[in-house]
């Protein structure tokens, strides 16, 4: 279901209603307040449309990608993205003020639905409809801080640490709330996916609206990254069963967006909807077209790609992975011996991720969990517990799982000396089939310390400003508070990560 179609009316009704707070009374003449907004379960069905329409990947896809070593420089660039290709990171850079005033925003309208939905009673056999609306509010409001707290705070695992600003209702203007410990976020968010899971209706059949399983792979990733892998390898089986593993020809077409086989949740983009466009190039604001992240045009290699794939990713792909095909465009010009010419002409990795779809090159849906993650997660829980070898139950039958999958073929199942290599074997797995989705960032963050890996660009990506590698140690593995947010909440500034 194309539903971004619906959005112009819910656009301007969220605007509306997000914009201004009634901080001093004012009753502007034509102003529409939440009640003559909300008054029936078809204009929360439509103010759900509009909370939806504040989620976006295409901002941490666009950070990941350059901030990391998924990417090299295009040939076609013309100065995007160089900051933070060079790793400059500060209260002032796009990112932490984008992904800060962007989540808070979504948060504000999920605010917005559930209080106006608590002023409604729905009409005999709306009841089920009601219920889905609100549960998937609260679901999207939990998501919404837990996208917060991947990129603000320094330890996932640490409860004491600060967090982010915890909002379970819609402050007034003149409210400056400091930070939450991430106990507080964590008890937040977990409650909101009790809420969620109790009112979301049992259907799981369209991925592009949040459901029961969405709930369930939220809390999956929520507690790997807490180090709760007990909980994580249950949550993770659960999803594992029921979706499986895409074999090679769906694979292929999921990134065409013709097969949902893993996918649990998505954000579908479609022609004519608020990201129909090209978005802020080379910069985290982004919006817009996902492949446009990494081109002007289209994904070929006469489509002004202004970054290319970086060449430290590119060798760890094999020709006969399907995941090469999907990947790297065939017009790419690929040059065996890169390393010795040093000519970037002569070796052009043209990225193909996100191919577009409807007729629209560049345009894609934004995948958010697939069952390709539960099945990290799992793998990450066998490491944990030591299970690392051996053919079922380890994490190396897992990744075998894997790569039987995108290979189409019996591949040979890994051993590992230690858990260092395990870990390093997943993060090195999860950045080949999580490459372009806006992992990789904190994918190093959580588990390159366990894996011993962080940044590494290979020389030829790196030879101009001699950015090539970040420890997963460095402090610019969590975001600084931003500036934008210091001039309207000063207190703010005491509360800032270290290293800022």
């Amino acid at each position: 279901m194309k539903n971004y179609k619906k959005l112009f009316y819910l656009f301007g009704l969220v605007t509306v209603l997000v914009a201004c707070n009634d901080a001093i009374d004012i009753d502007q003449p034509g102003r529409l307040d939440a009640d003559a907004a909300f008054e029936n379960v078809a204009d929360l069905q439509a103010g759900l449309f509009g909370v939806y329409a504040n989620y976006d990947l295409s901002g941490e896809i666009a950070f990941s990608s350059i901030f990391t070593d998924e990417l090299s420089i295009g040939f076609d660039n013309g100065g995007q993205g160089l900051a933070d290709y060079g790793f400059v990171l500060n209260a002032g850079s796009t990112a932490p003020a984008s992904f800060w005033v962007g989540a808070y925003g979504a948060i504000n309208s999920a605010n917005r639905l559930i209080e106006a939905a608590e002023g409604i009673t729905p009409e005999a056999g709306e009841e089920a409809q009601y219920n889905d609306i609100v549960g998937q509010s609260y679901f999207l409001r939990a998501w919404a801080h837990w996208f917060l707290m991947e990129y603000f705070t320094t330890d996932y695992t640490d409860d004491s640490a600060l967090g982010v600003i915890a909002l379970d209702r819609v402050p007034t203007i003149d409210e400056q709330l400091l930070r939450n410990t991430n106990g507080e976020v964590y008890a937040l968010i977990l409650a909101d996916l009790d809420r969620a899971q109790s009112l979301i209706g049992a259907d799981t059949s369209d991925p592009t609206f949040a459901n029961r399983d969405a709930v369930t792979a939220l809390r999956a990733r929520i507690a790997a990254y807490r180090g709760n892998y007990t909980l994580a390898a249950t949550l993770s089986q659960q999803l594992l069963d029921k979706y499986g593993i895409a074999n090679r020809a769906q694979y292929e077409a999921m990134f065409l967006d013709t097969d949902n086989t893993e996918i649990i949740f998505k954000l579908e983009r479609t022609n004519n909807d608020p990201y129909d466009g090209q978005g802020a190039t080379g910069s985290p604001a982004a919006g817009g077209w996902a492949g446009a992240r990494f081109a002007f045009v289209d994904a070929t290699l006469s489509g002004s790609p202004y970054f290319e794939m970086g060449r430290s990713l590119f060798n760890l792909l094999d020709p006969a992975d399907i995941r090469y095909d999907v990947n790297v465009a065939p017009t790419s010009v690929i040059d065996p011996d890169y390393a010795t010419n040093n000519n970037p002409a002569t070796d052009i990795l043209v990225i193909q991720k996100y191919p577009g779809s409807e007729g629209q090159p560049l345009m894609n849906d934004l995948k958010v969990f697939r069952s390709s993650e539960m099945l990290f997660i799992r793998a990450e829980a066998y490491a944990d517990a030591g299970s690392i070898n051996g053919a079922t139950n380890s994490t190396a039958a897992l990744l075998k799982q894997l790569n039987d999958a995108r290979f189409g073929t019996d591949t040979a199942l890994p051993v590992f000396a230690n858990e260092t290599e395990a870990f390093a074997a997943i993060l090195d797995a999860r950045r080949i089939e999580l490459a372009f989705e806006g992992h990789r960032y904190k994918d190093i963050k959580r588990l390159g310390a366990r894996a011993n890996q962080g940044v590494l660009k290979d020389p030829i990506d790196c030879a101009f400003n001699g950015a090539c590698t970040l420890p997963a140690t460095d402090f610019r593995f969590t975001l600084p508070l931003p500036i934008v947010e210091f001039n309207a909440n000063p207190g703010l500034r005491e509360q800032q990560n270290p290293g800022y």
